[in-house]
């Protein structure tokens, strides 16, 4: 009686996760659970955040505003009085502000999105927008240009990271192999970081046109724009990007 053949394996397929420790350990668990065993996470942070201690002017300020679950950590960890209101950029930031103490207000999009969602119910006094060294978007200039008073104190830097063994050893193999890139910063230091001896059998997923376009001339295969900047447009990218890659 001949033997049935066994069904072919289906390869995992490395993607690397190149966010800050915490946020990509909580991406590629979301990975498994969404792809199970397609994908084999890899966490390589590309950046690692350095928490600043600025001198808070002493004002009475209404609210404060952030742009980053870091810079809610950076306020918890500046050990002053704070305003309890809190703007947010997403809901992310939001729940963790939430969790914070703050009572807190998402604007559920990007700093152009925050400035206007202010500017429909602004706070009765100045604001604290408390930030990281590096930002996009232009939500200062935003404020200001509706005569909403705003103080600006750095409360975190991050500091930029080396890639993993494992990861320079997934990008040397002639494999197929994913990258998740956030920002357009990770997307530059891991575009710095590509070894000489890259195989460029790499598929990219990027939060937005911008993230993509500071990757420059790094080689690579396929390229998915995330169609919302968030973690569920980053799922769609990658589940594209395996949809595309050729039968094993």
């Amino acid at each position: 009686m001949a033997r049935q053949s066994e069904p072919l394996a289906i390869p995992q397929v490395p993607v690397l996760v190149t966010r800050p420790r915490a946020e990509a350990e909580s991406f590629a668990a979301t990975l498994s659970a969404r792809f199970g065993t397609r994908v084999r996470p890899l966490v390589t942070p590309l950046i690692a955040p350095r928490f600043l201690s600025p001198v808070i002017p002493a004002k009475d300020y209404a609210a404060v505003v952030f742009t980053s679950a870091h810079a809610v950590e950076g306020a918890r960890r500046l050990g002053v009085p704070l305003p309890r209101l809190a703007w947010c950029v997403g809901r992310k930031t939001a729940a963790v502000a939430t969790a914070a103490g703050f009572l807190a207000k998402s604007a559920d999009g990007d700093a152009e999105a925050l400035a206007n969602a202010i500017q429909a119910d602004p706070p009765n006094g100045r604001i604290l927008y408390l930030r990281g060294v590096d930002t996009r978007g232009n939500l200062l200039e935003k404020l200001n240009s509706f005569r909403i008073h705003t103080d600006v104190a750095i409360v975190y830097a991050q500091e930029p990271q080396l890639l993993t063994t494992q990861a320079l050893a997934v990008l040397r193999s002639p494999e197929p192999a994913l990258v998740t890139l956030f920002s357009p910063r990770t997307a530059a230091l891991f575009r710095a970081a590509w070894p000489r001896d890259g195989q460029g059998n790499l598929h990219v997923a990027a939060m937005s046109r911008a993230v993509a376009d500071a990757l420059d001339d790094l080689p690579r295969a396929t390229l998915a724009i995330a169609r919302q900047p968030d973690a569920a447009g980053m799922l769609a990218a990658v589940e594209s990007l395996l949809a595309g890659l050729p039968a094993p």
